[in-house]
């Protein structure tokens, strides 16, 4: 354990890649436990094979980073997350709060590159991916572990590092793909165009699938398994153009009816026993529920922080349940203003109810559904979009061309994946129509917009970032 966190800090690297983890992380995840990290350590007893060749340090050394991901940076859910700040960049939701806010530049596509919140996101993101890169080094270089443990985690880390880079690409647009945490390397990283971030991605998953258990390595679906795994490569190869791959990838999962189903009410749809939950973030004890109940709810007006968007909540069909069950209306008697409900209860309960859903089935129905229809697939795919709209009480679509149907699944991805780690956001931009939906609701609007700056900050440690993303 000693060389370990010799190596660790020695490996230090500026803020614009890493914060420094080394000791203060090995010690929080050997000397803590919460809902992830299950076992601890007494640190008396370190030493140099401790933490990877056991298999109880082991495993709490990767959980500390799912812990890491759910409490900071872009898939948090409190109000620092995606969530909530690409709903504000987008159409989704509308600010409240001061306008010394970070959350009103996001809202008004004013931001710049020394905006604080994201150098926070940029260190965060790549502090997670650090830890993801120390737990897989450590694994690699373990004697100890039995094989199919070794497989289990090394593929757990594999998919978060691929899905954390995901995600920065879909924000900052080319960004370095880091996968050691040598300082040499990492010192001096470059920019990888967007193309070759996706190939590393994809090849990524495809390796963790591999490596990993069709059965969840622990209860509630809150760790990473198989499904997991081809879940986020349909999502990948969907924002790929890789129709077929994305198609059979959400067919893997969906097939899979002995694990997953459709929740039977949409009042069930977000309590962390649904079985239409394909991965989820435990809270931080066992009697908090989600950080996005706290982000998004109020109970009186006007809005703490934010609302969604008129834009938004006129957007539901009429008779559509998801209006009714995941939108709550709240008014003053003069005005009314509408937050998101799909987490209905904030700070703690006893039973715990609610953990914060990452990955979910209807999710898979709609990639599906667009993957088919962009082969030509007409009716497998609008089979697919009425799985959705009837658990929503709605009837099946009218769309019949391949353009309309495509149309309609932009439209079911709206009110099905609002105020959710930035799909709406995310979806105008991979089908082109930001400037047609935002120029027309964001008075600040630009085009070049669709990528947000990057940290000013970062670029002055490294220049090898250079140059800026355009606009900015």
């Amino acid at each position: 354990m000693k060389k370990f966190i010799k190596n660790r800090l020695e490996s230090t690297v500026p803020l614009y890649m890493i914060v420094l983890i080394g000791s203060v992380w090995l010690l929080s995840l050997l000397s803590s436990c919460d809902s992830f990290t299950e076992t601890s350590m007494p640190v008396t007893e370190m030493n140099e094979n401790a933490v990877f060749e056991d298999p109880a340090t082991a495993t709490a050394a990767l959980t500390n980073v799912y812990a890491q991901v759910r409490d900071a940076g872009l898939l948090t859910g409190k109000s620092t997350g995606m969530s909530k700040m690409m709903g504000l960049y987008s159409d989704e939701l509308s600010f409240w709060g001061a306008s010394n806010d970070d959350s009103d530049k996001y809202y008004k596509n004013t931001l710049v590159p020394t905006t604080g919140m994201l150098r926070e996101w940029w260190n965060a993101t790549y502090t997670q991916i650090y830890a993801v890169n120390s737990v897989l080094e450590g694994l690699q270089g373990s004697d100890a572990l039995e094989q199919e443990l070794k497989h289990q985690l090394m593929g757990e880390a594999k998919v978060l590092r691929a899905f954390l880079h995901f995600n920065l690409i879909q924000i900052y647009g080319a960004v370095p793909y880091i996968t050691t945490t040598d300082y040499t390397v990492n010192s001096k990283v470059k920019r990888v165009a967007e193309a070759e971030v996706m190939d590393h991605i994809i090849a990524e998953l495809e390796e963790a699938s591999d490596l990993l258990n069709i059965a969840y390595p622990s209860e509630e679906r809150v760790r990473i398994n198989r499904y997991v795994a081809q879940a986020l490569l349909a999502r990948v190869y969907l924002y790929n153009g890789n129709w077929g791959e994305a198609s059979n990838s959400a067919s893997a999962v969906l097939n899979a009816t002995d694990t997953y189903s459709s929740s039977t009410t949409l009042a069930s749809t977000f309590l962390k026993e649904s079985t239409a939950t394909i991965w989820q973030f435990s809270p931080r004890t066992a009697t908090r529920n989600t950080d996005e109940g706290a982000t998004f709810i109020f109970n009186s007006g006007p809005p703490p922080q934010v609302a969604l968007s008129e834009s938004l909540v006129l957007a539901f069909e009429a008779g559509d349940l998801r209006k009714e069950n995941w939108i709550k209306a709240v008014t003053d008697g003069t005005s009314t203003w509408y937050h998101a409900n799909k987490y209905k209860k904030v700070g703690n309960s006893t039973p715990q109810q609610e953990y914060s859903i990452v990955l979910r089935l209807s999710e898979q129905y709609l990639i599906r559904s667009e993957a088919r229809a962009q082969q030509g697939e007409l009716i497998g795919a609008k089979e697919d979009l009425n799985v959705v709209r009837l658990l929503a009480g709605l009837p099946s679509t009218t769309a019949q061309s391949k353009a309309e149907i495509l149309s309609a699944l932009i439209q079911e991805r709206r009110v099905e994946l609002f105020t959710e780690y930035g799909h709406r956001f995310f979806d105008l931009k991979r089908n082109g129509l930001l400037d047609a939906v935002l120029s027309t609701t964001k008075a600040s609007w630009n085009t070049t917009d669709a990528f947000l700056p990057l940290p000013q900050e970062e670029l002055l440690l490294n220049s090898n970032l250079l140059p800026q993303n355009p606009g900015y």
